[in-house]
């Protein structure tokens, strides 16, 4: 499931010709499923604070969304922020599938590329 959706918010980035595209986000939605499988079953029945996989996930997609964001900054000009949205949106994405909450996840993908599609709005 975090496969899938995360290929839809990556097909749309790799039709608008960004640099994170369609791998890019199946593997940070697939990623971030697999350590929420990973923190809920892989611990034998021991006790764990599973939220703390949340927290670094995270943690972890902040670093790579700010490395896409200074990747694009020129001069004056901010480029790379919807990019690194997305990124961190398909991770969030990949935390509600892993945990089983597939509706969740399937809207906030909908919503997501719904966004994405809009027009830009310059001011």
């Amino acid at each position: 499931m975090a496969t899938a959706l995360g290929a839809g918010i990556g097909y749309q980035r790799e039709r608008a010709g960004k640099a994170a595209g369609l791998r890019t986000h199946i593997l940070v939605s697939a990623g971030a499923a697999l350590f929420t499988l990973v923190s809920i079953y892989g611990f034998g029945g021991a006790v764990v604070d599973i939220s703390r996989v949340a927290s670094g996930v995270v943690i972890g997609i902040g670093f790579i969304g700010a490395g896409v964001i200074l990747r694009g900054t020129r001069e004056k000009e901010v480029a790379g922020l919807t990019t690194a949205a997305t990124i961190w949106m398909t991770a969030a994405i990949g935390l509600a599938a892993g945990a089983g909450m597939y509706l969740v996840s399937v809207i906030a993908t909908a919503v997501a590329v719904g966004i994405l599609l809009l027009p830009k709005v310059r001011g």
